[in-house]
């Protein structure tokens, strides 16, 4: 659909070298990618993480692509617990662990030039209290936020099903508790819209226009997070990305099919048909 900026996200393309999906996804024809910080692409605990950025820049500029820096990298931190340690986490070295990382990302995120930072929640730990939780993770974002105004480049946190902050609700509560900080913004995924907001997936576009910095998008069914290639799940498609063009957001629109990687390429191809022909190919 003309006006919409397409991309793909590099964490259902890990079978590929970095370089070879951001070629790919460059002749596939789309605008730019969703980059994953992790290991087996742009490591961001890797000691040379500056040379390496640097040159990554070099090759989005060579390939024309846009860029989202993205942060749900499995086992990044911890390689016995997924997404571990999140901002939750009862120790303070833990948390301030998952925020180091998501300052590095806004740093990189700068160096690339990208239009926003993802990040999550994380899952409420056991025995913690909600008011607790909630606490902690306004505290940890504080110094990401400052990264964020620092280097003009904003975060936006996903509401993610079966984390504390998992609906748009749950975004409004932070924003407002945080005082309405410039730098928050929302990714707003749509499969998560059809998998458990009350209202349909175009109108949570319409309804987080003001805070939009960052789109995935992929098919779902209702109560079932399971991201899924587009047509085989429930969402009617035309209305999302008409309510996009309506609210005339400017970021990417990144497909996110992290675990269909073996087929990523064919995907990849599949997805960028399906929505520059409006939804309906």
């Amino acid at each position: 659909m003309s006006g919409l900026r397409l991309g793909y996200g590099t964490n259902g393309l890990t079978d590929l070298r970095l370089e070879d999906a951001l070629a790919l996804l460059a002749d596939l024809g789309y605008d730019g990618v969703g980059l994953t910080l992790d290991h087996m692409h742009l490591d961001p605990l890797a000691p040379d993480i500056g040379a390496r950025t640097a040159r990554i820049a070099r090759r989005l500029a060579e390939v024309g692509l846009g860029v989202t820096v993205e942060t749900g990298a499995r086992y990044v931190l911890d390689p016995r617990r997924k997404h571990g340690p999140t901002l939750l986490d009862a120790d303070d070295e833990a948390r301030g662990a998952r925020a180091g990382l998501l300052v590095r990302a806004v740093r990189i995120a700068a160096e690339l030039g990208a239009h926003a930072v993802h990040c999550f929640s994380g899952v409420r730990p056991q025995g913690v209290e909600e008011d607790t939780a909630w606490k902690r993770l306004a505290e940890a974002l504080g110094p990401v936020l400052d990264a964020a105004a620092e280097n003009g480049v904003p975060l936006a946190i996903e509401p993610e099903p079966g984390h504390l902050l998992a609906t748009l609700a749950d975004f409004h509560r932070l924003r407002a508790g945080l005082g309405d900080p410039g730098p928050l913004g929302l990714t707003l995924d749509i499969g998560h819209c059809q998998c458990l907001e009350p209202r349909s997936p175009a109108d949570c576009v319409r309804d987080a226009a003001p805070w939009l910095r960052h789109v995935q998008i992929e098919d779902m069914r209702r109560g079932v997070h399971e991201h899924l290639p587009f047509g085989d799940g429930e969402i009617d498609f035309p209305p999302v990305l008409e309510a996009l063009a309506e609210v005339d957001y400017q970021g990417l629109t990144v497909v996110e099919l992290p675990r269909h990687s073996h087929a990523g390429p064919e995907l990849a191809a599949r997805s960028l048909r399906f929505l520059r022909d409006g939804g309906t190919g």
